[in-house]
């Protein structure tokens, strides 16, 4: 997984509440197991006509918003079925973090499990963020998670709170996996031990 330590991009306002799930990435995208591929279909109902032509106004058609790494969203970001898939297709599409008043919790550790940082923030930050995120491509927020602060365009600092535990991944660069190879040594002593101390299992 990508480390993560500080990013500065470009912000995509998103004042939708409750963006389930599903709208994140509808139901039948999710035959796949692969978390590339996905990042197309990001919001496709959303971003997309029915005869699969781009929806102009939808804001990461927007050619300001085309190269958007962090999203600006209302409340409760994440919420609705508990799909991997739904960080998968942020992730594959270049979001690397999302700023939003609430998030569902599975959806919120499934984030930091995907190398997405996840901020929560008081409305009132939200919506400084988010008018700053309308500015467009020119107008460009900084995230720095090892000091954990939120910079605007215009110099404005936000701090924010996170886990330590899930801080220090997103700063490794570990998931799940990347969590236990690093204990591959202590694995393999415990394997050749019982393989000696319990043969016949």
């Amino acid at each position: 997984m990508e480390k993560f330590e500080k990013l500065h991009g470009i912000s995509a306002p998103m004042p939708l509440v409750n963006i389930d799930t599903d709208m994140i990435i509808p139901k039948i995208f999710l035959k796949t197991i692969k978390r590339s591929g996905l990042g197309v279909n990001l919001f496709d109902e959303m971003r997309y006509d029915r005869s699969g032509n781009e929806i102009a106004d939808f804001v990461l058609n927007k050619p300001q918003y085309r190269d958007a790494q962090i999203i600006v969203a209302g409340d409760n970001f994440g919420c609705g079925s508990s799909r991997e898939h739904a960080p998968w297709a942020i992730a594959d599409f270049g979001i690397k973090c999302v700023i939003s008043t609430s998030f569902a919790d599975i959806f919120y550790s499934n984030c930091f499990k995907n190398g997405i940082l996840p901020i929560v923030m008081p409305q009132e930050v939200v919506d400084v963020l988010m008018e700053d995120s309308e500015k467009g491509a020119n107008a460009r927020m900084t995230v720095d998670l090892v000091e954990q602060v939120v910079t605007t365009s215009d110099g404005q600092e936000f701090p924010f709170e996170v886990d330590a535990f899930k801080k220090h991944c997103l700063l490794e660069g570990l998931d799940d996996i990347g969590l236990t190879m690093n204990n591959v040594s202590a694995i393999d002593a415990y394997e050749s031990k019982m393989s000696q101390a319990r043969p016949w299992v």
